[in-house]
């Protein structure tokens, strides 16, 4: 009877209690009309069908039971036991104005109703059983002492042709019309309620489904401003800083070394030059993607140049290097040839890394010597080559199918009067998250500054839970913190 369940049937609507007012209408005319034929037949158990004193009771009984139906979805319970009472009482009563067809439907209606609507489920198995209880104690009381075998068989018992003899027939006939009845309406009641519930259910699913759909679009959106955010950062960060660096440079040297100054300028030419392709080619990408998704060709994207990658670090790195400051670099591979292998993703985050390192080292560090240090590791176990001591078990099982390490260290102490907003070690997160790696940032013990972020060589996202799709090799260890009592705010220079 659902008990079990905690969905309650929402109330009548006013729509709905509009078309119940206009059933009961309907079921009195029928109900009117039906006791007039019964009365013009004759009438019905032996009563007079011309028996005025009557007629008024019996009109009662019919209006009584059709003002029922307009309370059979407010109040469905009560009207169940309502009209089952109804039927049970006036039957024996006024038998006539209950027995023509339009009354037993809609007693049968009533009782359908009671079920289909009832919303307190735990009190429907006690009604549908006292319904049920009062049936056959009527049926009982109509076959015990009514005389109603004798009522149905007439003054002389008719021979009987078939198995059963007619008494016992006349008994089975009673029960099984009144069993059919009264459990026929419950049981329709029932498949009507399940009915509304299975509907319910889809209504809340595509709810959710549509809710969430709008979450997914707008985090999408969000994730897309944070990467656009991130490219631009890095690309307009590091060469505005080279170009900085490069002009106090060429302005100090301008008068005394007008070479070293022409070379400077050609630096921040250079710079500018870089700095405004990167940027076409990241506005060509979202150009390119915003035609695709409208169904035209992206002409745009065969304009593009391919997206920086590990090959492109050395050309960083040097433009990177100034007369007062050494930058290297160095690319460590436990197989040859190993890092032209590494997924597209991976190489495009590690050189942001190392250009976001390199312009905080300009801006906010007084480096005279920095290193930048790759190491491409596959597969678990030994040292990882880099003559840190570090094994490739440092990276919390994060490199069971290899690893992309980048270290950019410096000697330089912070610059009075220089602070950053820390999103460029925001973005360092972001992406070694995104690609289920980990970060390190903060000053060495003994000067200068590190930084180290590593990534899966496969290169995998994470999905929304945290999980690599499709890496089979489990859950990712957490992004790995700051060194202790080193935050992003505190470690910027």
């Amino acid at each position: 009877m659902g008990a079990e369940e905690e969905w309650r049937r929402p109330g009548p609507t006013p729509a709905q209690r509009r078309v119940d007012v206009w059933i009961t209408v309907a079921f009195l005319v029928l109900g009117v009309l039906g006791l007039e034929v019964m009365l013009s037949m004759g009438g019905l158990g032996g009563l007079d069908g011309g028996g005025g004193g009557d007629r008024p009771v019996q009109y009662a009984a019919v209006v009584s039971a059709a003002v029922l139906l307009v309370f059979r979805r407010s109040h469905p319970l009560s009207v169940a036991a309502g009209a089952s009472a109804h039927l049970l009482v006036l039957g024996s009563v006024v038998p006539l104005a209950v027995a023509s067809l339009p009354m037993q439907v809609l007693y049968f209606f009533a009782i359908y109703s009671g079920v289909a609507w009832a919303r307190e489920r735990r009190a429907v198995p006690y009604v549908v059983l006292a319904i049920m209880a009062a049936m056959f104690l009527w049926v009982a009381w109509f076959l015990a002492l009514a005389s109603g075998v004798q009522a149905i068989l007439g003054e002389e018992a008719p021979q009987s042709q078939g198995l059963i003899p007619p008494v016992a027939a006349a008994v089975m006939w009673v029960l099984l019309t009144n069993l059919v009845y009264f459990v026929g309406a419950i049981v329709l009641g029932q498949v009507a309620w399940r009915g509304a519930h299975r509907t319910a259910q889809v209504v809340a699913q595509a709810d959710t489904i549509r809710a969430q759909s709008a979450r997914l679009r707008d985090q999408a959106v969000v994730d897309e401003r944070l990467r656009i955010a991130r490219e631009l950062h890095d690309v307009v960060a590091h060469h505005v800083s080279v170009m900085g660096v490069q002009a106090a440079a060429a302005r100090r040297v301008l008068t005394t070394h007008p070479e070293a100054a022409a070379e400077a300028l050609s630096a921040v030419e250079r710079s500018s030059r870089d700095a405004v392709g990167q940027m076409r080619d990241l506005l060509g990408t979202l150009r390119s993607g915003e035609a695709e998704a409208d169904g035209s060709p992206g002409a745009v994207a065969g304009d593009r140049l391919p997206q920086p990658g590990l090959g492109d670090l050395p050309v960083l790195v040097d433009q990177a290097g100034t007369p007062m400051c050494e930058v290297r670099h160095t690319l460590v591979e436990s197989t040859p040839g190993l890092s032209a292998q590494v997924p597209g993703p991976v190489q495009l985050s590690v050189y942001r890394v190392v250009q976001e390192a390199l312009a905080n080292m300009r801006r906010h560090s007084t480096a005279r010597h920095a290193s930048v240090t790759v190491r491409v590791v596959a597969g678990a176990g030994g040292d990882d080559g880099g003559g840190t001591g570090r094994s490739s078990r440092d990276h919390e099982g994060q490199d069971k199918g290899g690893v992309v390490e980048v270290e950019v260290l410096d000697d330089g102490a912070p610059r009075v009067g220089t602070s950053g907003t820390g999103l460029g070690h925001v973005g360092m997160r972001e992406r070694a998250h995104h690609l289920g790696g980990g970060v390190e940032v903060g000053p060495r013990a003994e000067r200068g500054y590190r930084v180290r972020v590593w990534f899966p060589l496969e290169g995998v996202p994470r999905d929304r839970t945290g999980a690599r799709g499709g890496s089979g090799s489990g859950a990712p260890a957490p992004v790995a913190p700051a060194p202790s009592g080193v935050t992003d705010e505190a470690a910027v220079r």
